[in-house]
């Protein structure tokens, strides 16, 4: 066992030497390394003064000025260590198969006080309400064996954005714009082929799936989907769609917009699902969880979404409408949307749609074991360049687990001694 910890200890040391590269300077190799290694060491709080403790016990103060100033100050790009993230992951994954998927979805980091860039009263999913957070943006790459974010931003709140003071003080960049959540997954999707990330579908919640133009945008791009929808969102029932412009009468110009009806309309997918045969549902296991199959009862039919379409020339092409209800429950508790082909199983697209359970235990280990969420600084470039090490951290570990069968500890290195007595800046001291 002693053997099996050093090559790995070895491996990421050559790791981190790999992160190195994205850096620039020599002057910013050491701060990485230590700052990379106390995110991986074992211990509850991941910000900078603990983290400097355990790397250097001996220099303490020292050590965390430098790493302060290389995580808040100095101007690396982040997106260039993410890149080394991803290519770790990805040429470990190659020997299990291709991306599956990318996921979008994004994070709350509870904070306290108005100061820190982003924070402002919204949802946050931490909590399941309502309240002062910030929340990031992300995209996933997804396997059912493994998945790490490959794109990380801020989401900067309307209040934020035309605050030009608070701006300033966070070091907002001057030509970063409002955008949407939806916006910002949707800038990351492209930018990420441009990069040459390999294609999969995307699939997101409902927050995302809701927004009709997120998923016209896709499909413009060539990119499948499957994404959550409201209950409230209308499609037209299967072999159905809008009426076509009436013919012209020869006054005024030729209509052009298919039309509805008071009695040829479509239906919210909440009453398309009460009124589908029992021969439509089916039970579906997609994974082996840790209690056992992960199995349901799902339909899977071919609908038209009809957002606005009454302002359209053409009805909108057919999807995939995958609707779970669970036996016994007492009406549907999912609904998505997919424009996977029509050749596609029900179970193709179940597996896709569940897929998201991946990400959701991804932020649980980044948060828990990393300190994704344990940033104590204000700025913009403080909190990415942070959360981009905790990724790249966590792309090892991942990799790791990837090649290396059954996966070992998240914590695995082993920290000095801490000085007798030191306790760090804002921890509970006993009375």
């Amino acid at each position: 066992m002693a053997n099996l910890a050093s090559a790995r200890a070895q491996r990421f040391h050559a790791y981190v030497e790999r992160l190195t590269t994205a850096l620039g300077h020599q002057d910013r190799h050491g701060p990485v390394r230590a700052y990379v290694t106390g995110l991986c060491l074992p211990g509850e709080r991941k910000s900078i003064e603990p983290m400097a403790a355990r790397v250097d016990p001996r220099h303490v103060r020292a050590r965390h000025q430098s790493m302060h100033h290389f995580v808040a100050n100095a101007a690396w790009d982040d997106a260039a260590v993410l890149r080394v993230a991803r290519e770790t992951v990805l040429a470990a994954l190659e020997r299990h198969g291709p991306l599956a998927a990318g996921i979008v979805d994004d994070t709350g980091i509870p904070k306290k006080g108005r100061h820190s860039v982003g924070v402002a009263r919204q949802y946050c999913g931490v909590l399941g309400k309502q309240d002062n957070c910030q929340v990031a943006v992300s995209v996933s790459g997804a396997h059912e064996r493994a998945s790490i974010p490959v794109a990380y931003r801020l989401y900067l709140p309307e209040a934020w954005a035309k605050d030009r003071r608070r701006r300033r003080t966070a070091g907002v960049p001057d030509a970063l714009e409002f955008r949407t959540k939806w916006q910002i997954a949707l800038e990351q999707i492209t930018q990420l082929a441009v990069e040459g990330v390999p294609a999969a579908p995307v699939v997101a919640d409902a927050g995302y799936g809701v927004v009709t133009a997120f998923r016209d945008a896709l499909t413009a791009h060539g990119i499948a989907y499957v994404v959550g929808i409201s209950t409230e969102t209308t499609v037209w029932a299967p072999g159905r769609a809008p009426l076509p412009p009436p013919k012209y009468r020869g006054h005024g110009r030729p209509p052009t917009l298919v039309r509805r009806t008071r009695q040829h309309r479509p239906l919210s997918v909440r009453i398309l699902a009460q009124q589908l045969p029992a021969s439509a549902w089916h039970t579906v296991t997609w994974r082996q969880g840790t209690r056992g199959a992960m199995r349901s009862r799902f339909a899977a039919v071919r609908v038209r979404p009809a957002h606005r379409d009454d302002w359209r020339s053409t009805p909108r092409p057919e999807e995939w409408l995958l609707i779970e209800w669970p036996r016994g429950a007492a009406a549907p508790i999912k609904y998505w949307l997919s424009t996977l082909p029509p050749t596609a199983t029900r179970a193709d697209v179940v597996r896709l749609a569940m897929l998201r359970w991946r990400i959701e235990r991804d932020y649980q280990e980044l948060k828990d074991e990393l300190g994704l969420d344990h940033f104590e600084g204000r700025g913009w470039r403080g909190f990415h360049h942070h959360a981009s090490l905790c990724i790249a951290a966590y792309a090892f570990l991942a990799a790791e687990r990837l090649a290396h069968f059954p996966p070992e500890s998240l914590a695995f290195l082993r920290p000095a001694r801490l000085p007798k007595g030191f306790t760090p800046r804002g921890a509970p001291r006993a009375s």
